[in-house]
């Protein structure tokens, strides 16, 4: 009886000694367990990652080895979209051993036989993000891709750009601004160590797809150029990758037939873009000026203007600045046209507040208006000639007597096709000693007669980039048109309908 007492007592000791034991060690089970628990796990690439090929050409590409290096190199296979505007031709011929279902090929265009859904790139990324791979470049290993992946985790706010090995010119950081009011993109290099807000270069670049997601039309060609635009715009910073580096594969557009072939096709696409990003002027991070809006060829960038307000003020935007390149030229022709024949002529109404302002013509303005002695007509061969009939002159310029239901006077357009035009009125001197003619705009107040003493002496002011005749005493004479702080209060040309802080 003792023995199993004894026994017994051992047993209980026993029990009492491992719950002491588990009660010391479990805390630190339960610590490490959750320790373990809050410690990240990475996800397999081919979860994380979208990988995007949108930069090539249908002619001449390396599509086929460009997207075997990836899928061949990381397992699973991730998913893969080549994005065309139209099916590719030729198409593209895969290895049978690729894993052609992660690959899937994506045409933009519109096909009676495919839904919008199907046609649209982003509904086929479930990843938290994309990889947009340039033409002709090679995977070094699943790691490196990881390791961007990694560094595009920690750079919570910003897209990476990752260049191309090979190249002699490395891609250049760029900053960038996008007037929109102006219709202008302005291009500068970067400050060293800053981000960019544009790369030129080729490159491959890592985002996220909530990123992607807020942009208008991610895929507009050419990429990456409008794609940048559109980041910009929304303060989305890329910065440029400078450690790391993807290998490139083979040279593309290797004659002069092929490289004037993809700058037409990009060239073509650029200003398809721009015309529906409401894109006219572009200086270049060199100073190079581009010009994308009308020409003597083309139409002018606007149509007729109704209540004095042209349809880009509605749009909240000014005169297309190339508009107003071709007021400018329209302008000074007609001054050196008037200064050879000895016709005596003046700036006048808005083109005159424009010049006390800006020494320019007023940035949402739509002509030029000028004011002559009617006696001089005579002078010039070609008012005299356009009294008749119109006639273009031998610089290309069309001039042209108005409608009789516009009133008398003259104007001298851009060219036939371009209607940008400079208005040319009329006056003659009363024996009361006013300025006066034979018609008046009723809506337009500041059109009205005034003292010839504005015209003795014919002084002088800077507009549109040189010297031309004007009234003595602006001011004076401004405030006589507009009234009092014209100059100095601006105002758009119908405010009853829009004002300027509007």
């Amino acid at each position: 009886m003792r023995f199993r007492v004894t026994k017994v007592a051992l047993v209980v000791l026993n029990l009492l000694l491992f719950y002491n034991i588990y009660r010391l060690v479990s805390p630190l089970n339960s610590s490490a367990s959750k320790v373990a628990e809050q410690k990240p796990i990475p996800s397999p690439v081919h979860h994380t990652v979208t990988l995007i090929f949108r930069q090539f050409e249908p002619f001449d590409n390396d599509l086929v080895k460009s997207v075997d290096s990836f899928l061949s190199q990381i397992q699973p296979p991730p998913n893969v979209l080549v994005v065309s505007d139209a099916p590719v031709y030729p198409p593209l011929r895969f290895p049978a051993e690729t894993p052609i279902q992660s690959l899937r090929q994506v045409a933009l265009n519109i096909n009676l036989n495919t839904s919008f859904e199907e046609r649209n790139p982003l509904a086929y990324v479930k990843t938290k993000f994309v990889l947009f791979v340039p033409d002709s470049v090679r995977l070094p290993s699943q790691d490196f891709l990881q390791g961007l992946l990694d560094e595009a985790e920690k750079e919570d706010k910003y897209t990476l750009a990752v260049p191309l090995e090979g190249y002699s010119e490395a891609p250049l950081c760029l900053s960038q601004e996008f007037n929109v009011k102006e219709w202008t993109v302005h291009l500068k290099k970067a400050e060293h160590g800053a981000l960019c807000d544009s790369v030129l270069g080729k490159h491959a670049l890592l985002l996220r797809t909530e990123t992607l997601r807020k942009l208008p039309d991610p895929f507009m060609r050419p990429f990456p150029e409008i794609f940048f635009l559109q980041m910009s715009i929304r303060g989305e910073k890329v910065r440029l990758v400078k450690e790391k580096a993807f290998p490139d594969g083979r040279v593309l557009y290797n004659t002069g037939h092929l490289q004037w072939k993809a700058e037409s096709a990009d060239n073509k696409r650029r200003i398809k873009a721009f015309k529906e990003l409401g894109i006219k002027k572009v200086i270049r991070e060199n100073g190079k000026v581009e010009w994308y809006g009308c020409s003597k060829k083309s139409q002018r960038c606007f149509g007729t203007v109704v209540d004095d307000t042209p349809e880009y003020l509605m749009l909240g935007r000014w005169t297309p600045p190339c508009c107003l390149e071709a007021l400018r030229k329209t302008a000074r022709h007609v001054f050196s046209a008037l200064e050879e024949a000895g016709v005596r002529y003046w700036l006048e109404g808005g083109s005159l507040l424009g010049a006390m302002r800006h020494n320019d013509i007023i940035p949402w303005d739509y002509d030029v208006d000028i004011g002559i002695y009617e006696d001089d007509i005579a002078r010039s061969t070609w008012l005299t000639r356009a009294s008749t009939r119109a006639v273009v002159d031998d610089k290309g310029f069309l001039w042209e007597k108005a409608q009789p239901s516009e009133g008398a006077f003259f104007r001298v357009h851009y060219s036939q096709s371009n209607r940008l035009h400079v208005d040319i009125f009329p006056f003659r001197s009363t024996p009361d000693g006013k300025m006066t003619k034979d018609f008046w705009f009723p809506t337009h107040p500041q059109d009205c007669e005034f003292p010839e003493h504005f015209l003795h002496p014919i002084s002088s002011i800077s507009f549109a980039g040189r010297k031309v005749s004007a009234p003595n005493n602006v001011r004076d004479f401004l405030e006589l048109k507009f009234g009092k702080g014209a100059i100095e209060n601006p105002q758009y040309p119908n405010p009853h309908l829009m004002k300027l802080n509007e």
